[in-house]
């Protein structure tokens, strides 16, 4: 889901609530319509290649050019995109994250075991930290 104006960390604390009714991780992902592994991410979790792969993913998205500003506000200023990153419960960036692909055909089997491990910290840490 595409993240709604206002405050990044109510809009993370609201999705973190409602991923965790639903028995789902969540992830923040910060991504920009012209980075092509961001591309390549988005198109296959949009088709549902994903869905078999990370089952109990939830995403909440963010465009790393129109809320940068906001993203660093709440700790999820990045070096490089796509950034995945893990919330703290009051919805700042906890210190869990990854950043970064490779182009081409690989990106998404290049993205794909780094989340498994990022949602692996999770299930040690659910709180995030």
């Amino acid at each position: 889901m595409a993240a709604p104006p206002g405050s990044v960390t109510t809009i993370v604390r609201e999705a973190r609530a409602v991923a965790a009714a639903q028995r789902r991780a969540l992830l923040i992902y910060v991504g920009a319509s012209w980075c092509e592994p961001c591309q390549r991410f988005h198109q296959s979790a949009e088709a549902g290649a994903l869905d078999s792969e990370l089952p109990r993913l939830a995403l909440l998205q963010f465009d790393a050019d129109r809320d940068r500003d906001r993203l660093a506000a709440a700790g999820y200023g990045s070096k490089y995109i796509p950034l995945f990153a893990l919330a703290s419960p009051d919805g700042t960036a906890s210190s869990r994250r990854v950043e970064g692909a490779i182009k081409g055909d690989g990106a998404v089997a290049f993205i794909v075991p780094r989340l498994h491990e990022l949602l692996s910290d999770r299930d040690r840490d659910p709180e995030g930290r």
